[in-house]
């Protein structure tokens, strides 16, 4: 969505990772019942979500978005557009998540804290939770693949050459090819570069004429992508096997398999003895389910699972504090 479409003013975080992080706060309207803090995709920027903010907003939550590193107006010395940083980028961009935690918790003591992300924002908002299991009061992953398999270990490989040959931190010129444009290569339309989105035209037509969303990723980012897409499930044993757990996909999502893999991952976390998993396929929606035609019905089922794992979760804060 263009900048007429965004949510909230843009403010500004110095995170302890040295990213000035742009961000955008939707208030809940009437007696707050916790806050959401969302976490974008991969080529995506918070701005993009004001829909869904506006909806939880009404819906009695707060909401908090930030532009990742290399994305959006986030800006920092080691993270142009299109890289996390020069190194450890999996866990800068982890630390400036918590940097936006700490921010809420400042803002809003007391209120329970859901963690969403979507697609690459999945991944960031798993990792970040089993790097600090008591942060956050509930999770949802949408959109996102932690089961990426053999072709993922081989992409790692394709990227390490890349790398190597190309001498220099610049854009894949693979991975693309190998993602999203086979995923497009499905959608019958043929009508943009990016219909493997949504089947609605317009959220489309908006993707694709972002002027924050006209970049290519990075090699190194690539790379942490993949990273964290084997990390997170690894270290699930860290969450608390009660914290509220939802994940959604579409049946027609080539980033997941047609939702196959949020199953997946569903399915390790009821393996691993957590006891409130909840997965959700919709039917007829592709990788963006809150740009699809009827986002408003996830959006509603989303709404009701958080007004359920906040329920009676606010702490009394003394007026000293």
């Amino acid at each position: 969505m263009g900048d007429d479409l965004m949510f909230g003013k843009i403010e500004r975080l110095e995170s302890a990772s040295g990213a000035t992080l742009a961000y955008r706060h939707e208030a809940a309207r009437g007696e707050p019942q916790g806050v959401l803090m969302i976490c974008h995709g991969l080529v995506d920027h918070a701005g993009r979500y004001r829909h869904f903010a506006d909806f939880m907003a009404d819906h009695g939550f707060e909401v908090y978005a930030h532009d990742h590193r290399g994305h959006g107006r986030t800006r920092s010395a080691d993270a142009p557009i299109g890289r996390f940083a020069a190194k450890e980028g999996l866990y800068k961009v982890v630390e400036d998540v918590i940097a936006m935690r700490d921010l809420v918790e400042q803002r809003h003591p007391g209120l329970p804290v859901i963690l969403f992300g979507h697609s690459m924002g999945g991944l960031i908002a798993l990792n970040t939770a089993v790097s600090h299991p008591d942060r956050f009061d509930a999770l949802s992953i949408w959109n996102s693949n932690f089961n990426t398999g053999v072709m993922g270990r081989i992409a790692q490989s394709v990227l390490r050459i890349e790398k190597m040959l190309k001498g220099s931190d610049v854009p894949s010129a693979v991975l693309p090819k190998a993602t999203f444009r086979i995923w497009n290569a499905r959608m019958p339309e043929k009508r943009t570069t990016a219909d493997w989105l949504s089947h609605d035209k317009a959220a489309v037509d908006a993707y694709v004429g972002d002027p924050l969303c006209q970049f290519e990723a990075s090699v190194s980012l690539w790379q942490d992508v993949f990273e964290m897409s084997y990390r997170g499930p690894k270290l699930i044993q860290r969450l608390s096997k009660q914290l509220p757990i939802l994940l959604v996909s579409g049946d027609q999502d080539a980033a997941t398999n047609d939702g196959r893999e949020i199953r997946w991952l569903a399915e390790k976390f009821r393996n691993a003895g957590f006891s409130d998993v909840e997965d959700t396929i919709y039917k007829g929606m592709r990788h963006e389910t809150l740009n699809e035609i009827g986002w408003e019905k996830p959006a509603a089922d989303f709404a009701a699972w958080a007004a359920r794992v906040t329920a009676g979760k606010k702490s009394v804060v003394s007026q000293t504090e």
